[in-house]
């Protein structure tokens, strides 16, 4: 079958590691609903029939099984269309951490900030490419940090990264305000009738199109070249199609502020009906779900209790998803899709930060009780003969930066200046931030949390975000632990954007003084805890205003491994590198 008849993917998806050492990887593909259906193959062979997703307005979309073993070292794997082109992607060696891709915001908000970029929207996919893999890059120069993978990586016939971690935003669905007519004239109502606003079946058929159809036409654009062309396309469905990925929605995958609205507005029929089929579509093209197995939200507030936050009946994943081998490993008894993973010496925790947000809510009180009871469970033991198998290092994977300046001048602005306004996100980005004063005391709990792992497993622990539009380093710390106590401090790295356009214009340049203005004070969160913006390495201020994405990598062959975080920032013209270091507990 001709892969023009694709009308998405083939996009990889990280599902753990089986019982059996198995690496499990599933690639999702859209077709017309009347194509015949592709044979993938796998290190030549056959793979299984695939699994059917999702059939809407005579598309459908089929998950594939591209599952294997893996071995003592880290080998690079073909797949690919029977008569077709094919991809590859490396797993890692058995008991090794895998090396990690990090980025975020896939997309942009206005499109008339896409013009105001001096390069081309997909350069730092490009680039990521270009690190990940020798057959992408053309006639790319290397810089020095490039260079420098060749020997260990590029020179063996593997590929740099293992996983992509996608932070949020892969998908901007704020267009849908301005293309449906209806939402458009909703946009130009009172607020009264906002909220008393009614949803037609035919609109709610309408937005459930929207949100199903935009991510084929947002993920495998039409005017790109076709797979199998001699030049390849450089952009985020190939990095999509070569680095199995891990996803975790943010406010621009639902509409811009979700979660950040008032009560009243998040619970008005309009918004409610946005949200569904926001999580529906997620589930499908992000989770690669069956639509079936996703259960709807079920609201569990007691009787005569009231509350501004969304209070969710749990799920029982495992009970939910038992029939799916290839089930993504969900905290069970919660209501949202956090998920954890362990990986060698790597634990990652994907937080879901949306499906319970509001105000004065980040995470509901189920799914804290959930991901404390995984974090207990975490071994850090050694088996007697592989002492370098235990885990040492969490890695938090937090959309939103948990460390980051404090505004508390705007906050007190903007939240008195009015609410709601789904076309203006200035207020909603700065009520997101963990810093904000409703989410503070959240925000004490997980660097609570993290670090109470930290020293009662001997770990390290690491943050990592994006969102935010620059990168940036901060820290969080225990000021009652002495300074040697490295288990004490916690580093966040911040990864922003991949496609959307940094602080460019006149007002977000004022902005990015006001934040590194605030960025040189520590904030000191109560009696112990504190947290603090350092000055973005290799530069003379606490963020970095422009597009990047983010490496994370564990020292290969130690028993006692440090994680390397190495940002690649565009310039006008290049790239510039930015290192740092966490040293292990």
């Amino acid at each position: 079958m001709a892969t023009h008849d694709f009308l998405l993917g083939p996009v990889l998806s990280f599902r753990g590691i089986g019982a059996d050492g198995t690496w499990k990887v599933s690639a999702l593909i859209g077709l017309k609903e009347g194509a015949a259906v592709p044979t993938l193959l796998l290190e030549g062979k056959a793979c299984a029939a695939p699994r059917q997703l999702l059939v809407i307005r005579k598309e459908r979309y089929l998950r594939y099984d591209l599952s294997c073993a893996m071995k003592k070292t880290e080998r690079r794997v073909e797949y690919g269309v029977q008569g077709g082109p094919t991809w590859h992607f490396t797993v890692p060696g058995r008991d090794l951490a895998p090396r990690l891709a990090y980025v975020s915001c896939n997309g942009f908000s206005d499109p008339a900030g896409m013009r105001r970029l001096v390069r081309p929207a997909n350069t730092v996919w490009a680039d990521l490419l270009a690190s990940h893999d020798k057959s992408l890059r053309g006639g790319m120069l290397l810089d020095k940090e490039q260079l420098w993978h060749e020997v260990r990586i590029h020179d063996k016939g593997l590929q740099r990264f293992q996983l992509l971690l996608m932070g949020g935003d892969q998908i901007y669905f704020d267009s849908i305000w301005e293309d449906l007519p209806e939402l458009k004239h909703w946009v130009s109502l009172s607020r009264a009738e906002q909220l008393k606003f009614s949803v037609s079946a035919t609109l709610d058929r309408k937005i459930e199109a929207y949100y199903f159809t935009l991510y084929a036409r947002r993920w495998l654009p039409e005017k790109r070249r076709p797979w199998g062309a001699a030049e390849p396309n450089r952009d985020a469905a190939d990095a999509l199609a070569r680095i199995p990925t891990l996803m975790m929605w943010d406010d621009h995958d639902i509409f811009d502020g979700w979660g950040s609205y008032s009560p009243e507005m998040q619970r008005s029929p309009l918004f409610r009906c946005l949200f569904r089929h926001a999580r529906r579509a997620f589930w499908v093209f992000q989770m690669q779900h069956a639509l079936d197995d996703l259960p709807e939200l079920e609201d569990a507030t007691p009787p005569g209790f009231s509350s501004q936050d969304p209070i969710y009946r749990p799920v029982a994943w495992s009970q939910r998803l038992a029939q799916d081998p290839l089930a993504l490993p969900l905290l069970d008894g919660q209501p949202g899709f956090t998920s954890a993973f362990q990986a060698g010496p790597l634990a990652l925790v994907v937080a879901d930060l949306r499906t319970e947000r509001s105000r004065t809510q980040v995470l509901g009180t189920d799914s804290w009780t959930q991901l404390k009871a995984w974090l207990g469970k975490l071994d850090a033991k050694a088996p007697p003969k592989n002492p370098g198998t235990r885990v040492q290092h969490l890695l938090f994977m937090s959309s939103v930066p948990v460390v980051h300046p404090k505004l508390s001048a705007a906050e007190a602005l903007l939240d008195n200046l009015g609410q709601d306004h789904v076309l203006d996100s200035s207020a909603d980005d700065l009520r997101d931030h963990w810093s904000h004063d409703d989410h503070e005391g959240e925000r004490k709990r997980l660097l609570e949390v993290l670090s109470e792992t930290a020293r009662s497993k001997g770990l390290r622990v690491s943050l990592v975000s994006g969102d935010v539009h620059v990168a940036a380093w901060g820290i969080a710390y225990r000021r009652d632990l002495p300074a040697s106590e490295a288990r004490a401090q916690i580093q966040q790295f911040t990864s922003s954007a991949v496609v959307h356009p940094s602080l460019m214009g006149v007002a977000e340049r004022l902005f990015l003084g006001l934040l590194n203005a605030s960025a040189g004070s520590p904030q000191h969160l109560d009696a112990h805890s504190s947290v603090e913006m350092m000055l973005f390495p290799g530069h003379n201020r606490y963020v970095m205003p422009a597009r990047n994405w983010l490496a994370l990598e564990l020292d290969e062959g130690s028993d006692r491994p440090k994680l390397w975080a190495t940002w690649r920032c565009e310039t006008e013209t290049a790239f510039s590198n930015h290192l740092q270091t966490v040293a292990p507990a």
